[in-house]
């Protein structure tokens, strides 16, 4: 892994080759503070964003159970005027939308010009969980890579940018969060049986998300595998990402579309 950086995925990468546990010598403390100042960057650019309305920005994150998503989310874009924030969660699908594409839910999520969108697993479920679990044959979801390539493409030639998150968790460090569910009566909410049953298919799901990885990681929206063993390690590469991001966007105020030095209030 690259020090100080999410590693942005331009090739064929075997995951086992990233340590989830990677910190680059990092200081716990120090990165926070930085991780905090980043967040409140994020919090400087979204009205940016939103008054020249021309682009949206699209989160996605995707990861085995516990590798902390929703944390991600809290950490990084705590500083955000809510307002200027889409989220969504996919889930199952309902009888609706099984009834139309598999990417029907998503483009209808997608967020408006001016806004920050979050999707917290999204339709990459669709080449993942939908796979390991045969919920589809083969021929079925082999081609859905090359239809999500496109319709990502189609999303950035119209203004969203695509940021696309995998957060790499040890199989261990996954073991260590769903016990620290159990014995914390405050944390007993976020467990399920069913995460477990998803552990029971841990070189399954990797192989797929190593699949997922490598066949759409394009140039437009490239992947970035976090460690995410770290929480303050993963929030800080994630953040960065952001920043850097909507840096990019070379962004400036609008002009008014009117005369204001005419303008006089009693």
């Amino acid at each position: 892994m690259k020090k100080g950086q999410a590693v942005v995925i331009t090739g064929k990468i075997r995951l086992k080759r990233f340590d989830p546990a990677y910190c680059g010598g990092q200081e716990k403390t120090a990165t926070k503070a930085r991780t905090e100042a980043l967040g409140e960057q994020i919090g400087a650019l979204q009205p940016l964003l939103y008054a020249n309305a021309r682009h949206a920005v699209l989160l996605i994150f995707q990861g085995m159970d516990a590798s902390g998503k929703d944390g991600a989310v809290r950490t990084v874009l705590k500083s955000v005027n809510p307002a200027g924030v889409e989220t969504a969660n996919f889930k199952v699908p309902s009888a609706e939308e099984s009834a139309h594409d598999f990417l029907w839910r998503i483009h209808r999520a997608v967020p408006r010009h001016g806004n920050i969108g979050v999707f917290n697993r999204s339709h990459y479920e669709a080449v993942l969980a939908e796979r390991v679990l045969g919920l589809v044959p083969r021929k079925v979801w082999t081609r859905r890579y090359q239809q999500i390539v496109d319709f990502e493409r189609m999303l950035v030639e119209n203004g969203v940018l695509v940021l696309k998150f995998y957060l790499h968790i040890s199989r261990k460090e996954q073991a260590a969060r769903f016990k620290e569910r159990l014995a914390n009566p405050e944390k007993n909410w976020k467990f399920s049986h069913a995460d477990l049953a998803t552990r029971q298919h841990w070189g399954d799901y990797i192989d797929a998300y190593e699949d997922m990885i490598n066949e759409t990681s394009h140039p437009l929206a490239r992947w970035h595998i976090v460690p995410a063993d770290r929480n303050w390690y993963r929030d800080h590469l994630i953040a960065e990402s952001v920043v850097r991001a909507l840096k990019n966007l070379k962004m400036t105020w609008p002009k008014p579309t009117e005369d204001l030095s005419k303008v006089r209030i009693d």
